[in-house]
C-alpha cells in the first residue's frame, strides 16, 4: 500500500518513506508508528493501541513513546507545535489528521522495471529435487541455500525482497531451495553438510556456470567455503555474511550446546505458530528490531519453508557443522561481514573465519539483526560492500 499526503509518500510494501521525492531514513519502530497512524487515521489512537500495534504489547516507557512520536513528526516535516499531520489529543492519544490518498497499484514504468525470476528444477545424485531461480542480466552471483528458504515467498517478503531485487538489478542473481526447503523435496533422507554441498554442486553443474561470485549467508557460508576450496577456479569472489565455520555443537561451549537443544525442543512445539513461545524467542533472536509486519512474514515463512520436524533436522545438521580446517585452504578473494550484536551467530565466528582465510577482509556491521533489514543503515552498507566486491570496476 502507498499513502500520499502533504509532500510525502509512504510505501509500506517497500518500507520506504519519501518527502519531496527524496528518501527519508527512519528507524523501524518510527516507520511502524507512522504506518499504524495512517491505517487508523479515522480515529484517535490511544497509548495502549500504539503499544499493542507497534510494540506487540511489550512494556514501553512514556519517554520512549514520546520520542518515537517526535521522530515520526520530524520524518514527515511536522513538529510538536504546529502538529499539521500528527495531532496530540489531550488525555486521549494521537491522530493522523493530514489529507491522504491511497494507491494499491504499481505504476506502469515501475512494473516494467521489476525483474521477474525464472524458476526451474534439477535433481541431485541421491534423487532429491531442487528448485532454482535466476533473475537479472549482470555478472553471475550465486547465493547458497541456508537454513530456511522459499524462492517464491522470499521474493515477496518485506525481509528479503528489497535485498534480492537490488542484487538482481546489478547481477544475474541465482538462488535455490535446498533439500528440505521451499519448493525442493521435503522428504530427503540425507540432511548433512555433505548433502548441502551436493545440492550446490548440482545447481552449478545444471546451470553450467564457468565462473561466478559466491554469496553464503548464515549456514550457507559453510557450503560456500567447501565449494570454494574444491573449485577455486570457478569462484571469482567469496562473500560470507553472518556465517560460521563451527555450529553450536562444535564450539566447545556447554552453553552453546544447551541452547541448541532448547531451540530444538521449542521448534518441535511451536513451529510456524505466530503466538507461540518459540516464535517469540525465535523473532527476538533473529529479528530483535523487526516490525510487527516483518515478524508476521517471518512466522508465515516458517510454515511455507518446511515442516517443524524437517526444520529440527536441518537445525541439527547446522549445529554439527565444522569447516575450520578448510579456512586456510581458501585461495579466492574473500569478504567476511558480520553484525556487531548478532544474537544468533556471535561475531567471534566471523572474526575467526576472517583471521584464518588468507588475505580476507572483515567488515563489522552496526546491527543486532541476524537477517539484514532494509530499514536500518547496516542494510545499505551490506549491499554496497557486496556490490563493490562481487563486481569490482575494471
Amino acid at each position: 500500500m502507498r499513502y500520499r499526503f502533504d509532500d510525502c509518500t509512504l510505501d509500506t510494501a517497500r518500507r520506504d518513506l519519501r518527502r519531496g521525492g527524496d528518501p527519508v531514513a527512519v528507524e523501524p519502530q518510527v516507520f511502524d508508528l507512522i504506518e499504524f497512524l495512517m491505517r487508523h487515521r479515522d480515529r484517535v489512537v490511544s497509548r495502549d493501541d500504539l503499544i499493542a500495534g507497534v510494540w506487540g504489547g511489550r512494556i514501553v516507557s512514556e519517554s520512549t513513546l514520546a520520542s518515537r512520536i517526535n521522530a515520526a513528526r520530524t520524518a514527515l516535516g511536522d513538529d510538536g507545535t504546529t502538529q499539521r499531520l500528527i495531532r496530540t489529543v489531550a488525555r486521549k492519544g494521537v491522530r493522523f489528521v493530514g489529507a491522504v490518498e491511497e494507491d494499491d497499484a504499481v505504476p506502469a514504468a515501475q512494473a516494467r522495471a521489476e525483474p521477474a525470476q525464472t524458476i526451474t528444477f534439477c535433481r541431485t545424485s541421491d534423487g532429491v529435487n531442487l528448485a532454482m531461480a535466476a533473475v537479472g542480466d549482470g555478472p553471475p552471483l550465486v547465493e547458497t541455500a541456508n537454513w530456511l528458504n522459499h524462492l517464491d515467498y522470499d521474493w515477496q517478503s518485506p525481509i528479503w525482497s528489497p535485498m534480492l531485487r537490488r542484487l538482481a538489478g546489478r547481477f544475474r542473481l541465482i538462488r535455490y531451495d535446498g533439500r528440505g526447503n521451499g519448493l525442493a523435496d521435503w522428504n530427503a533422507a540425507d540432511i548433512s553438510l555433505a548433502a548441502f554441498s551436493r545440492d550446490l554442486e548440482t545447481v552449478i553443474a545444471t546451470l553450467d556456470l564457468p565462473r561466478f561470485a559466491l554469496l553464503g549467508l548464515s549456514q550457507g557460508a559453510a557450503s560456500a567455503i567447501a565449494f570454494s576450496v574444491a573449485h577455486p577456479e570457478r569462484v571469482s569472489r567469496l562473500i560470507l555474511y553472518g556465517g560460521y565455520a563451527q555450529g553450536r555443537n562444535k564450539r566447545g561451549s556447554p552453553d552453546d550446546e544447551a541452547i541448541a537443544q532448547a531451540v530444538l525442543a521449542m521448534m518441535r512445539q511451536g513451529w510456524g505458530r505466530a503466538e507461540s513461545a518459540f516464535m517469540r524467542a525465535f523473532a527476538s533472536l533473529y529479528l530483535p528490531s523487526g516490525s510487527p509486519e516483518q515478524i508476521r512474514w517471518f512466522a508465515e515463512m516458517q510454515k511455507r519453508a518446511t515442516s517443524g520436524e524437517m526444520a529440527a533436522r536441518l537445525r541439527t545438521a547446522c549445529d554439527d557443522i565444522d569447516v575450520t580446517a578448510l579456512l586456510p585452504r581458501i585461495r579466492v578473494p574473500t569478504l567476511v561481514l558480520h553484525g556487531r550484536d548478532d544474537h544468533v551467530v556471535p561475531i567471534e565466528q566471523g572474526r575467526m573465519m576472517a583471521a584464518r582465510i588468507p588475505g580476507s577482509r572483515f567488515v563489522t556491521l552496526d546491527t543486532e539483526n541476524h537477517v539484514p533489514l532494509p530499514d536500518e543503515p547496516a542494510w545499505g552498507t551490506l549491499l554496497k560492500e557486496i556490490e563493490a566486491f562481487a563486481a569490482p570496476a575494471d
